[in-house]
């Protein structure tokens, strides 16, 4: 059940089995030649929608936008400041909590969103615990690329040029999600260049394309297909737990 397309009624109903909700979180940013810029959002939607079909839980809107400062030297990125996702996290839990429900999970698909996101949730049980508030209240942060079993059918899929920014395996499941939407591009070289950096023009000097140590072209979206199912029943197994009172 997708929290956008459900009545207020609906919802009361849930919470009368259920006090789960899954919020996809991801960024609009640049990745890299072939890359569409709003791939870690629309990663994260797919893959907490397919799990909330098998899971029978209900997702939440995709916060498309993220903590993405690191890209900023590429044209189309937007970011958030971190103190300002953080007011977006806690509000939104405030506005969950304040209905009734007790497990937040947030899945994310962006690794820039983990600190500040992480964070939020540290102000929020600190503000909770200050207030004497005895309701328990668990609040959870998964990245689909994290979830059991993802990491090692990357490795499968991908032994030489996975990288860590614009990855293979995140652009074959846009590719899956929007073949129309599949872009060719040059790379030289083949596998980019992997390391540390300060800030976005720092990136963006080191990186020129954008790329971190990817070879993106790897991408297909049979592999998209199989990513998405992987993580989706990953992640529904783990609300199993929360799916019932």
């Amino acid at each position: 059940m997708l929290l956008v397309e459900a009545t207020w009624k609906e919802i009361e109903t849930y919470l009368l089995d259920s006090q789960a909700i899954v919020i996809p979180i991801g960024s609009v940013e640049q990745h890299g030649p072939m890359g569409l810029l709003g791939t870690d959002a629309m990663c994260a939607e797919v893959v907490a929608r397919r799990a909330g079909e098998i899971g029978g839980f209900l997702v939440g809107p995709t916060l498309a936008l993220g903590m993405a400062q690191s890209h900023l030297a590429f044209p189309g990125t937007i970011s958030l400041k971190p103190s300002t996702l953080m007011a977006v996290v806690q509000d939104v839990v405030a506005s969950l909590s304040n209905a009734g429900f007790r497990h937040i999970a947030f899945l994310n698909g962006h690794g820039g969103n983990i600190a500040t996101v992480t964070a939020a949730f540290s102000e929020i049980h600190a503000q909770r615990s200050l207030q004497q508030d005895l309701d328990n209240l668990n609040l959870a942060l998964r990245s689909w690329f994290d979830l059991p079993g993802i990491r090692k059918l990357l490795a499968d899929m991908y032994p030489k040029g996975h990288g860590s920014h614009a990855t293979p395996s995140e652009i074959a499941i846009t590719q899956h999600l929007y073949p129309h939407a599949k872009k060719m591009a040059p790379l030289d070289p083949q596998i980019a260049a992997d390391g540390r950096f300060t800030d976005a023009h720092d990136f963006r000097r080191r990186y020129p394309d954008g790329r971190k140590g990817s070879d993106p072209s790897l991408a297909n979206p049979e592999d998209g297909a199989k990513l998405v199912e992987a993580a989706a029943q990953a992640l529904a197994q783990e609300m199993v737990r929360y799916t019932n009172k």
